[in-house]
């Protein structure tokens, strides 16, 4: 038995990848956009008024300028919704907020800003039964074009489906003046894709959940390409976000041709929702997705450089089988570990939908034992060494270490324990589970660390 074959990706252009979008239907993205707006409005959405949705800065940045282009064309239906809440995050009581105020008109929601802004508008538009269009200010994550919007409701961060904008304006232009820490954190949200390619490698190789080989080129194409300037990125450079964005964007499409996540996002995400549900904060301030994601990531190329020594052609198969404990025990014992959280309910729900039987167990690791030599040579050839993950963060401007985002060493290690359990989708900790390897992979992780 073998891994299925992964053809190297090819790169594709952003109308081809536009075209396997399920909801967006136009794109506009370029130096001196942000004027079109009026024009891309009308062609989407005709016979329709819209209502500029923003916060206090996104207004200033391109708010006034948008709405302004919209009342010259005698398409404003509402005036401005502006969030003023300076604690303004993906939070559901926001979106009931904007909910509101969308139910007393029937404007279009326009919206300007980034990925809080942005996740607002696309759930209460979807609430509303309107589509909605977005304006980017920001290269600072890949939600403009995603599929589904990340809500903390009830405790816990979910994922809401709602259907992605109908339309975009990214101007090139404004989006390069964006606050470097956004756009870092944009630049450690596509670096992620790596890792989570390479856990989808994973799934695909044991049988878990195959290759959509399209979703596999919108993504991981012209990845490298996107990511191969951080230096340039944080200083602002065109050569370096214009790419930057596009494969932000790319993340996006592939999520909406998918239907899924699973294109753009592995465990180092689960990492960032985890701290999310765990209402984490740093200098009484959420940080940012893309922060906790490139921390995440740093930490999960690390950890794979620990289970790719490990020799899984040669794996006791039986021994495994043997300590696989019952769905009922995990149950407990997830109930234990997050007994003092609000958000249990759901550990308990994703771990049992993804817990297997012995049966199944077995031939998973059979599988593992037979493609692990080509597997692992797959996954070498997916991941950046560690040392660059590193170098690549530092020089975008991103932090590297848990502690620069409030994480101590001992809660960052308990959080690959933690993460493994809140999400149903296989990645390199569900492998290091089911082979018992995750302790002694991370005895070897943190022990390499305090050498250093």
């Amino acid at each position: 038995m073998t891994a299925t074959a992964i053809p190297t990706a090819e790169k594709l252009s952003l109308e081809a990848a536009l075209a396997s979008a399920r909801e967006t239907r136009a794109l506009v993205l370029g130096p001196g956009v942000l004027p079109r707006v009026p024009e891309v409005f009308r062609a989407q959405f005709p016979g329709h008024r819209a209502v500029v949705v923003a916060d206090r800065q996104t207004m200033a940045v391109a708010g006034d300028a948008v709405r302004a282009s919209l009342v010259a064309a005698g398409l404003e239906g509402a005036p401005p919704f502006v969030f003023d809440d300076p604690g303004l995050y993906a939070e559901y009581r926001f979106v009931e907020q904007l909910e509101a105020a969308l139910r007393t008109h029937d404007a279009i929601p326009v919206n300007v800003g980034a990925g809080t802004l942005n996740d607002l508008a696309k759930l209460a538009a979807h609430r509303v039964g309107r589509a909605y269009m977005c304006v980017a200010t920001a290269a600072s994550m890949d939600g403009y074009t995603a599929f589904g919007a990340s809500i903390t409701f009830r405790g816990a961060k979910q994922t809401f489906d709602c259907p992605a904008p109908r339309a975009v304006v990214a101007d090139t232009e404004v989006i390069r003046r964006a606050p470097p820490w956004m756009t870092a954190s944009g630049y450690a949200d596509l670096l992620a894709k790596v890792t989570a390619g390479a856990d989808w490698i994973l799934a695909d190789a044991l049988g878990v959940e195959p290759i959509d080989l399209r979703a596999w080129s919108i993504v991981q194409g012209g990845l490298r390409e996107a990511l191969a300037d951080p230096a340039g990125a944080r200083a602002g450079a065109a050569g370096a976000i214009t790419p930057l964005i596009e494969g932000l964007m790319l993340g996006g499409f592939a999520m909406q041709w998918s239907k899924s996540s699973r294109p753009a996002s592995g465990a180092e995400h689960q990492f960032s929702h985890l701290w999310d549900m765990e209402h984490h904060t740093h200098n009484g301030e959420a940080p940012s997705h893309g922060f906790k994601v490139g921390v995440a990531t740093a930490a999960i190329t690390a950890f794979y450089e620990q289970i790719l020594q490990q020799p899984f052609e040669r794996l006791d198969v039986e021994r495994c089988v043997a300590q696989w404990p019952v769905v009922e025990a995990v149950e407990a014992e997830t109930r234990a570990m997050f007994a003092r959280d609000d958000f249990v309910a759901t550990a308990v729900t994703e771990m049992r939908a993804k817990h297997v039987t012995a049966d199944a167990l077995r031939a998973q690791l059979v599988r593992l034992r037979e493609v692990w030599p080509e597997t692992r040579a797959r996954l070498a050839a997916q991941l950046l060494p560690h040392v660059e993950v590193v170098r690549r963060l530092r020089a975008v401007g991103a932090p590297v270490e848990s502690e620069e985002i409030g994480i101590t060493r001992t809660r960052l290690r308990e959080s690959f324990r933690r993460a493994q359990r809140i999400r149903r989708r296989f990645t390199v900790l569900d492998l290091a589970v089911r082979t018992g390897t995750l302790e002694p992979a991370l005895d070897g992780l943190f022990a390499a660390e305090t050498r250093k």
